[in-house]
């Protein structure tokens, strides 16, 4: 299964999102991991990480990151099911 049927959440701009909504900054998070500031501003970048940060992430924030993933996941996968039950040319749709 490929995950073209869907964009995937950016996860830097997702947790940026959080914290921000928490009333707190970089440096808070940078502090509470802990890592260089710096670090904070790169992870705001990436659109994944692993799943070791997600979680070190979600715990820090008090946050699930991962239940929005899966909830992303089963909509794509609710998404699928529905333009294949449509199905196109050739593709069992006919």
């Amino acid at each position: 299964m490929t995950l073209s049927c869907c964009d995937m959440m950016h996860i830097g701009n997702r947790v940026k999102e959080v914290l921000a909504g928490q009333g707190h900054n970089a440096r808070w998070l940078a502090s509470q991991l802990p890592c260089e500031r710096s670090n904070v501003y790169n992870l705001f970048r990436r659109a994944s990480v692993g799943v070791d940060l997600l979680m070190r992430l979600s715990v820090v924030l008090g946050h699930d990151f991962f239940s929005e993933l899966s909830a992303e996941l089963s909509a794509c996968a609710e998404g699928e099911a529905v333009s294949g039950a449509k199905g196109a040319p050739g593709q069992g749709g006919e």
